[in-house]
């Protein structure tokens, strides 16, 4: 049986899907991007301002099904610049231990929603 997450807290879908997918004690997070939940608006001030606004909108969905990034045990990270790499992972390895940091890829694509520079998804367990 599948649970519905969904939270204020993060951008709220632009298609047929939903925040984060709960199944078991398994969830599963749809990419997120930099879209402020508040106002809408996409913040892309610096690789680094629209990374931070990527795992915080992560982190929200997350905190709604009582976990957090200790329980992230996935990641799958799509770039448009494979350039950006290193400011990226900058960002992103403040949000995890690197003792129990989850398994990872980062790819580049060649375009992503709304062309934005980063997107990211989960799968995180209780």
């Amino acid at each position: 049986m599948k649970k519905i997450i969904e939270t204020s807290n993060a951008p709220a879908p632009v298609g047929p899907y939903n925040q984060a997918i709960m199944s078991g004690s398994t969830l599963y997070v749809s990419g997120q991007i930099a879209i402020n939940p508040a106002t809408g608006e996409l913040i892309m001030e610096s690789i680094e301002s629209e990374t931070h606004q990527v795992m915080k909108n992560l982190k929200s969905i997350l905190n709604e099904a009582q976990m957090d990034f200790e329980n992230v045990v996935k990641c799958s990270v799509f770039v448009s610049d494979m350039g950006n790499y290193g400011r990226i992972n900058q960002v992103y390895s403040e949000y995890f231990n690197d003792a129990t940091a989850p398994a990872r890829e980062l790819v580049e694509v060649a375009n992503l929603p709304k062309y934005v520079n980063v997107e990211i998804s989960c799968i995180a367990v209780k």
